[in-house]
């Protein structure tokens, strides 16, 4: 079996190789192949929106770094259900309202909102708050607010695409259910991994270097999206 230090090292080399992808490829961005398919859409098509939703999430690395430092130190079930549904309430409304409701906001400052998120989890999660600023945040209420920004960062994408108004309601809904049942499908693993390392008594010597790297990875996230709204305007 790993040693604690080999599991942090594994997790963290994780994190890492998010560092490595071409920064270019957004999380937020859809594939010209999937772009193409919803384009030429017309009508409700159930199963491939929910697939697409699916597909979103469990490659969409900015979510999964925030849920990451969300779950990072919950150790009840109770307390995971609550925090990610407050989470997908939040991913929900906006993506709706940006799609359905035609509201619209430039996003590469959503996006780096959305980098944010992961710096502020992080930070939170080492005690950062308290320790330099002598507050503690509302967690649960913060968790919702970026939940919104999660959601709309992907609806500025989708209203890039010339969507057909045939079937757009169902195909949306369909959509959301995929992205939510994709979550899910992300956290469970993301949950074994942590369970597991959580039984080696390394854990909370190596959560703080965790952290870091996971903040990071948010600077680096919101920063891309920063210089790429000074560049486009």
């Amino acid at each position: 079996m790993m040693s604690s230090k080999s599991t942090a090292l594994v997790l963290t080399a994780l994190v890492l190789l998010a560092l490595l992808l071409p920064m270019s490829a957004s999380a937020h961005n859809v594939s010209k192949r999937d772009a193409s398919f919803v384009q030429s859409n017309n009508g409700a098509a159930i199963a491939a929106f929910m697939y697409l939703g699916a597909k979103h999430m469990v490659t969409g690395y900015d979510h999964l770094a925030f849920l990451v430092g969300v779950i990072f130190f919950l150790y009840r079930l109770k307390d995971i259900v609550q925090y990610v549904s407050l989470f997908t309430l939040g991913h929900s409304i906006t993506l709706l309202a940006g799609v359905l409701g035609g509201v619209h906001a430039d996003s590469h400052i959503v996006d780096a909102i959305i980098g944010f998120s992961v710096v502020y989890k992080a930070f939170d999660n080492m005690d950062g708050f308290k320790r330099f600023l002598g507050f503690t945040p509302n967690t649960r209420l913060a968790v919702l607010i970026f939940g919104l920004f999660h959601g709309f960062g992907l609806a500025t994408k989708l209203q890039e695409l010339d969507l057909a108004k045939n079937g757009l309601v169902t195909n949306i809904l369909s959509f959301n259910v995929g992205v939510e049942i994709g979550q899910v499908l992300a956290l469970t693993a993301v949950l074994i991994a942590l369970s597991f390392w959580r039984t080696r008594s390394g854990f909370l010597s190596h959560a703080f270097t965790t952290n870091t790297v996971l903040m990071t990875v948010g600077f680096l996230l919101t920063g891309y999206q920063v210089g790429g709204y000074y560049l486009a305007h």
